[in-house]
């Protein structure tokens, strides 16, 4: 039993857990290593919506290739449910910046590829790409080619194709950004309602403070280059969130002016107002 002084014990490991990572890159010059990554340290707990907010450049983007395996630290440690992460993290699901769908397979093709390299039978592999489909709103388009669909669409099935295989961890680099405001926002609703269903863990790379705090339950502030974690930052506010009026949320515009507070001072140049917030 813990003593009233004792923390008590997690019951299980952290999802992720980055414990004191360095990770340096060749200089061009090759005087000396370029030091991206600075002693990184947090966990993100199991179930949880964990968002990663810094500066253009300091390496937001290689924490999540650290994670997905494609990268190792220079020194410290990754971890997965307590398990060292080396080489290629088979068990994590990896949503880039691009949906990156292969354009000579229809939707559906593309969306069950990942079943299809783990031998999934062809009855279950349509009965969850056909469910799958469904939940991201993309049913009458199966046999569509990638280059018929949208923008938003695109994205849509790169999701699905991540979630078809229920991964315990999913990886997402700044899905949206590329996105115009009205699709970004049905993407947003969409992920929150997908997020819920499926309780997995997701750690969200963006560079919008809104899409963060709408999203997460808590964001990870990283300092500028050789990035530190500056702060973790906890989100209160009730779910589901309304991606399309945040304004009107209670607590919103206190948890962004607390964000931004801790973000501003990691900007190389800070004008005298805040950045105009994305509806």
């Amino acid at each position: 039993m813990n003593s009233p002084l004792t923390p008590p014990r997690r019951s299980q490991a952290p999802r992720l857990e980055f414990c004191e990572v360095v990770r340096e890159f060749p200089d061009p010059s090759g005087k000396m290593a370029l030091r991206v990554i600075d002693k990184i340290d947090f966990a993100v707990e199991q179930g949880r919506f964990t968002a990663i907010v810094g500066p253009s450049g300091c390496g937001k983007s290689t924490l999540l290739q650290m994670a997905a395996g494609l990268l190792a630290p220079t020194t410290g440690t990754v971890r997965q449910n307590g398990r060292r992460i080396e080489g290629l993290n088979r068990s994590i699901g990896l949503v880039p910046q691009q949906a990156k769908l292969l354009p000579w397979k229809t939707l559906i093709e593309n969306i069950e590829l990942p079943l299809l390299l783990a031998h999934v039978d062809p009855g279950e592999r349509e009965s969850r790409g056909r469910d799958i489909i469904a939940a991201v709103g993309l049913e009458g388009f199966e046999n569509h080619y990638p280059h018929q669909l949208s923008g938003g669409m695109q994205k849509r099935a790169s999701i699905a194709r991540t979630l078809i295989y229920r991964p315990e961890l999913i990886l997402m680099d700044e899905p949206f950004g590329a996105l115009d405001a009205q699709t970004r926002m049905l993407m947003q609703d969409d992920l929150q309602r997908l997020w819920s269903r499926e309780g997995a863990t997701i750690v969200f790379v963006t560079h919008d403070l809104t899409e963060a705090i709408l999203l997460a339950d808590n964001v990870i502030v990283l300092s500028r280059r050789p990035a530190s974690v500056k702060a973790d930052l906890a989100i209160h506010l009730p779910r589901p969130r309304d991606v399309f009026e945040p304004f009107r949320t209670k607590g919103f515009t206190e948890a962004y002016d607390r964000l931004w507070t801790v973000f501003k001072s990691e900007l190389r140049r800070v004008g005298p107002e805040k950045p105009e917030r994305t509806p």
